[in-house]
């Protein structure tokens, strides 16, 4: 049996192999260039353009140890591995100096990207940097990166799967806490080893479905081997399916959660928008439909990213360009992960018996049919008297199917930090914490993939009582799926969607 079974192991081995040589061959542009095997080698500004006290400019290649050579002024000795050391950097053509800074040499494979390495740390000016990367540009068989080219290679030399790319990736761009402790996690490959894991599964699986379509006549195939990867694909898809049904949070916590203004005309949505984001951002004016257009501004609310968006009134008008604006008010609302309705408290009936009915009421006409989620704002407080007040948050306490409901003045502030605090709570719980239970989602190519595993797991349940061989094919398929999320099975245009947001030097 263990002979069988490594025939059919041998089989995939030499199938996946031929899929890593396309996967090569899509990356050949690389290092095309006169002669078999020859790879350029890239020099780039790794840290950030602008004036700075220091800047790294990184050199990966077969031509990294005379680059170091030229520009440092050593004769045939280079510096210690992974060892900063200090010295003069000279012009190769002219033998003028460049600057004084530290080099470093990164052997490959023990580098960032598998190849030969080096790095200078140079003072941040840019004549400095201009200087060190024309000396660089002038030495034979050294080019410029492009970007992301330096993580490409990294994931060419098999250091990082996609899923860790696209971490990186996500860290340089994180903005907020949650963002940086989520891409953190993608990139040391918590993500990665979960769709691994998931590929070893069918793997086996496919392998016991071959053995037996090509063997059970000829040899003695244990019994049951067919109803362990029934059960064994029953479970994967379960864990797939459970794994899509995460509510976007890795996805909402990447781009940033979508919260909505919205309301009727002069509620004070804009003066909340500069109340939150501590800058005139809109434009505040007693004339109601001030507002014509959607207003974003982005915001870190508790470590997690934020888009907040400031709409146009909600009412019926005879003005083209305000009913443009309310017609972009109500998309936003649609698209919203989270919608603040705001409201002026005097519009509340005086008739406190009536609220219960009257908010439902109102938060229908904002929102719409749909049930989305939401919080209730009632805005200008401190129109109202101590007594008022406190009869009103009596009601508010025993009404029955409201969403959280925060009253508020924009004018004095009251009631604004416990707003903050509400909101907090509902992003929070829209993208979780990032390093509790399972890695999430993090990407809409994830979700496709796997939303096509699942399929092709369905059409292996759909034919496992019909023809093995068209179950079989369901499995390989799933596999692909699974490889494609971590590069294991790509082809060119993945690869573009994966780098093209890299910046130069990385």
């Amino acid at each position: 049996m263990a002979k069988i079974f490594g025939m059919i192991s041998g089989a995939l081995v030499r199938r996946c192999s031929g899929i890593a040589a396309e996967l090569r061959f899509a990356l050949r542009p690389l290092c095309s260039a006169p002669g078999p095997g020859y790879c350029p080698t890239i020099f780039a500004l790794s840290s950030g353009h602008g004036k700075c006290g220091v800047a790294v400019i990184r050199v990966s290649g077969p031509a990294s140890a005379s680059a170091l050579r030229s520009l440092a002024g050593m004769k045939q000795a280079l510096p210690a591995p992974r060892t900063a050391v200090l010295h003069s950097l000279l012009d190769p053509g002219t033998g003028e100096p460049l600057d004084r800074g530290l080099v470093l040499w990164f052997p490959g494979p023990h580098s960032f990207t598998g190849e030969d390495c080096a790095e200078f740390h140079v003072h941040g000016g840019p004549a400095v940097i201009s200087g060190v990367l024309q000396a660089l540009g002038s030495l034979p068989g050294l080019r410029p990166a492009e970007a992301g080219e330096f993580t490409r290679r990294a994931f060419q030399a098999g250091k990082l799967d996609l899923t860790e790319v696209e971490g990186l990736g996500d860290l340089i761009h994180a903005e907020t806490e949650a963002q940086r402790k989520q891409a953190l996690r993608q990139m040391a490959g918590d993500l990665g080893r979960l769709y691994q894991g998931w590929c070893q599964a069918l793997t086996r699986n496919l392998a016991h479905m071959e053995a037996f379509i090509d063997f059970s006549e000829d040899e003695n195939i244990e019994e049951g081997v067919l109803k362990q990867v029934d059960v064994s694909v029953e479970q994967l898809r379960e864990e797939l399916e459970a794994h899509l049904r995460d509510g976007r949070r890795g996805e909402r916590l990447r781009s940033g959660v979508q919260v909505v203004i919205a309301g009727e005309t002069n509620a004070g949505k804009s003066s909340l928008l500069n109340t939150i984001c501590q800058r005139p951002a809109a434009i505040v004016s007693p004339v109601a439909g001030t507002t014509r257009d959607v207003v974003e501004t982005p915001l870190d609310i508790g470590g997690f990213p934020v888009l907040l968006s400031d709409t146009a009134g909600l009412r019926d008008t005879g003005d083209s360009v305000e009913r443009e604006g309310v017609r972009r008010a109500r998309e936003r609302v649609e698209q919203a992960d989270l919608t603040v309705a705001m409201l002026d408290v005097a519009e509340v009936p005086e008739d406190l018996t009536r609220v219960p009915h009257f908010l439902p009421e109102y938060l229908r006409k904002v929102l719409g049919v749909s049930q989305r989620p939401c919080l209730l704002v009632l805005n200008k407080t401190d129109l109202l008297t101590g007594e008022q007040l406190d009869s009103l948050r009596g009601v508010l306490a025993k009404a029955a199917g409201l969403p959280p409901v925060c009253l508020l003045s924009c004018t004095t502030g009251d009631g604004l930090e416990h707003f903050l605090g509400v909101l907090q709570k509902q992003v929070e719980g829209m993208c979780g914490n990032p390093l509790v239970g399972a890695p999430s989602l993090t990407q809409a190519r994830h979700r496709a993939h796997l939303l096509r595993c699942v399929e092709a797991l369905a059409q292996y349940r759909h034919y496992r009582e019909l023809d093995l061989a068209l179950a079989a094919e369901g499995l390989r398929l799933g596999l692909t799926s699974l490889g494609r999320i971590t590069g294991r099975v790509g082809a060119e245009q993945i690869l573009d969607l994966v780098f093209k947001d890299f910046c130069i030097g990385k």
